[in-house]
């Protein structure tokens, strides 16, 4: 008989008000770089702010393209970014916010898989964990404490 092997996954649910500053200014520079996002496609935008070790905080947001496979997404725009501007500053905090086009209600949004994995690999990298906070339309925030929390059983799980 097999052997079950399980991963415990939570999320925190907060209120905005529950967070620190620095994470609401985070949440804040998500949402005006939401407002940026290149999206005449799907009309689905996408902003992302990361906060790096030396406090600086980046913004990105979804860029899509008619050559469907050539667009990318606002998290691994912006991680992509960050190393390469800063590539000694581990990132310690990455928060996400979307809505479509013309709407006033946000969407609750987490990464996608391709996203997932950029964090992953990110946090293998700097060998720590980057703490996720995704908006719901509730004026509250999913917190996920690391990736793993998002994306149980990842390609280095499975090979340690």
């Amino acid at each position: 008989m097999g052997k079950k092997i399980t991963q415990n996954i939570s999320l925190t649910l907060l209120d905005i008000h529950e967070l620190d500053e620095k994470e609401i200014e985070l949440v804040n520079k998500a949402k005006n770089a939401m407002n940026s996002a290149y999206a005449p496609y799907s009309n689905f935008m996408v902003g992302a702010a990361i906060l790096l070790e030396n406090d600086e905080i980046l913004t990105a947001n979804n860029q899509e393209n008619a050559s469907f496979p050539v667009g990318i997404c606002a998290e691994r725009l912006l991680l992509g970014y960050a190393h390469a501007n800063f590539p000694k500053l581990k990132p310690l905090k990455i928060a996400i916010i979307a809505k479509k086009k013309g709407s006033d209600k946000y969407a609750t949004v987490s990464p996608c898989g391709l996203c997932r994995q950029t964090i992953n690999e990110y946090e293998v990298k700097f060998e720590t964990d980057i703490q996720i906070l995704m908006y719901t339309p509730n004026d509250q925030i999913l917190k996920a404490a690391n990736i793993s929390k998002l994306l149980p059983f990842k390609f280095n799980d499975l090979n340690s």
